[in-house]
């Protein structure tokens, strides 16, 4: 027998409305269950028949879950009335009307086929999540269904977010609302600031919930590092015996499904926001909340990225306490106090505002609109870093000097992977070393292999061939202890899945030259070359001045490829994986970016006009 959710009652309205309106805007509280109602309950409508829905969700595991659950309820396996598409991963087939998809998978489908044939309702899930493939879903999706396809229908579901702003974006679109489910949950604060690291601080309240309550407990940190912190203390410290099952972006897929399933003991789910919206993770009655989340912050002059440690919203503080309501009454214990709540942003910042926009640029250009005004936006992208992506864009050979997209940025649009490790992709297809390429792109898609090596600081000509070298040690002997087994399973799972794009046969062994070509080419604007005095300070092409990390191994090296690069003290940035750079391919691949220049300026001390004549890549002589 089915259980009734809240948004059921709201269904009948949903579908009359619809009927009528080209976009409709549902807000429901979290726990109603429009994830995986509502889809269900439209594939029946005149307007859809012979037509697919496309549901877009913003996490992987929120996708797969949903599809699983409403293929159950229909007593299909997935692929079959309901399917998935995600990055290297997809069960759908003829059958197929309710599509879930993740991130730039709508997009990338958008730029293939802007009438979206076959396509009746595109639905945007957790759109208060303001995730940048989303926003942009959306504004593509309403351009077509304007300009091209007055018959495609939209529907933007959101939890927290301030839906009047989203419904006069749809043209005045109707507003309809739901209450979520009505279980309590207990929300308490702590009397005063907690003292410590967040991951201390955070076990030893796990363990005093533990003791005070029933039932699994879900518990936000801010990020991977902080809950393999907190693993080690709840199971080093004894008291109750619990499973204590992280969840982050960063875990194999297996691993994260396995912490939204019901275990055989008590459980601990230690997660960031991942588990912050669509998904339920079965057994949870208690959430305990460091109201902390981790948030990238792109500086577009400095062409790098900070990831700062912030506290969260309001919305989402409300999100994560209703993750304990949702099967039963529950409990939320905040580590904060009551005064700070109410000091809480209401909303978290759009992705748009503070995101690279290196890939929102790309698909501009691939889908011909020269100005983002054109286009219908929450949030325009900010023109400072717009620019700063186009002319980056220019520079790996994907704009024109009109700012048109050429065939080289459309090769390079069709990898699933950031503009970047593309044209990484792209230059190991043409120097034959396709797999070498693939496996780069593959360690700097997923989590550092060596940040689960404690004290390995040895000196080194290049930080991703110590890497390289690392997966051909997983490769050999998956089990050893040499590196964590869940990183060289994610990183060699990506490998394998980009080999499949490219040629059958070439070169994967590691050479400093071949690997400095590859990364040259994908990071033109981090060539690095070492200021006078050393001290591992350098200068980078984009005139951003940086210092090795104590993270990177490469130490004496004149010329570099600062691959990661992160916003650090006193306006320098900290290079965190660079590899050493031979001068001659500076010299032979950026041959057309280094003409003579002749510069003339006033010498005050020797009071005289002098004429110097310099070769320059960027801010480098």
């Amino acid at each position: 027998m089915s259980t009734s959710l809240p948004v059921d009652s709201l269904l009948p309205d949903l579908r009359r409305t619809l009927r009528d309106a080209g976009a409709v805007v549902l807000q429901a509280a979290p726990g109603a269950g429009k994830t995986t109602r509502v889809p269900l309950a439209l594939l029946d409508e005149p307007w859809l028949q012979g037509r697919r829905i496309l549901m877009l969700e913003p996490r992987r595991l929120a996708a797969t879950n949903a599809a699983r659950y409403m293929a159950s309820r229909l007593g299909e396996e997935v692929g079959e009335t309901v399917g998935y598409t995600i990055r290297f991963d997809h069960k759908v087939s003829a059958l197929t009307r309710i599509e879930v998809v993740t991130e730039g998978i709508l997009t990338r489908r958008l730029q293939t086929d802007p009438l979206l044939e076959g396509v009746g309702l595109v639905i945007f899930d957790e759109f208060h999540e303001r995730n940048l493939h989303s926003d942009l879903a959306l504004a593509l999706c309403r351009d077509a269904q304007t300009g091209l396809r007055e018959d495609l229908k939209l529907l933007v579901m959101s939890a927290t977010l301030d839906a009047g702003p989203v419904a006069e974006l749809l043209g005045g679109a109707p507003l309809l609302s739901s209450e979520g489910r009505s279980y309590p949950v207990e929300v308490r604060y702590l009397p005063q600031a907690p003292q410590g690291a967040v991951a201390d601080y955070t076990a030893v309240a796990v363990r005093r919930v533990l003791s005070e309550t029933t039932g699994d407990i879900l518990v936000f940190l801010p990020g991977a590092r902080e809950i393999r912190r907190c693993q080690q203390r709840l199971e080093s410290d004894g008291g109750q015996p619990v499973e204590v099952c992280p969840l982050y972006a960063g875990l194999p897929f297996a691993a994260q499904e396995k912490a939204i399933l019901p275990g055989k003991k008590r459980r601990v789910v230690l997660a960031t926001n991942i588990a912050e919206t669509s998904l339920t993770i079965e057994g949870v009655r208690v959430v305990v909340d460091s109201g902390l989340e981790r948030r990238p912050r792109f500086d577009a002059a400095a062409g790098v990225s900070r990831l700062e440690t912030v506290n969260i919203s309001a919305a989402s503080a409300t999100q994560r306490a209703g993750r304990a309501g949702r099967l039963a009454p529950g409990a939320c214990y905040r580590l904060w106090t009551e005064a700070a709540q109410g000091s809480l942003l209401p909303f978290a910042p759009p992705e748009i505002r503070v995101a690279d926009l290196l890939g929102l640029a790309l698909e501009l250009a691939l889908w011909g609109v020269p100005d983002p005004g054109q286009l219908a936006w929450l949030d325009p992208p900010p023109a400072g870093a717009l620019t700063a992506a186009r002319e980056l864009l220019a520079e790996l050979g994907a704009l024109d000097d009109k700012g048109r997209v050429t065939e080289e940025g459309k090769r390079l649009a069709r990898f699933p992977v950031e503009v970047r490790l593309a044209r990484l992709l792209l230059t190991g297809e043409k120097l034959g070393v396709w797999p070498l390429a693939c496996d780069l792109a593959a360690l700097l898609s997923e989590r550092d292999l060596l940040a689960a090596i404690p004290g390995a600081a040895v000196a080194s000509d290049s930080d991703l061939i110590d890497r390289l070298e690392v997966l051909a040690r997983w490769r050999r002997h998956p089990r050893s202890e040499v590196i964590a087994d869940r990183a060289g399973a994610a990183v060699e799972r990506t490998a394998r899945q980009l080999r499949r794009l490219g040629p059958k046969s070439g070169d994967e062994s590691p050479d400093l030259e071949t690997v400095g070509r590859l990364l040259a080419a994908a990071f033109p604007d981090r060539i690095a070359c070492e200021r006078e005095g050393g001290g591992g300070r350098y200068l980078l092409a984009n005139g951003q001045g940086a210092r090795l990390s104590p993270r990177s191994r490469v130490h004496g090296q004149r010329w570099l490829v600062a691959v990661e690069v992160r916003a650090g003290n006193q306006g320098e940035g900290e290079i965190h994986l660079a590899s050493a750079l031979p001068e001659s391919i500076v010299e032979d691949d950026f041959r057309a970016k280094l003409p003579w220049q002749r510069r003339v300026a006033w010498d005050s001390r020797q009071q005289r006009v002098q004429a110097v004549e310099e070769q320059r890549l960027g801010a480098l002589v």
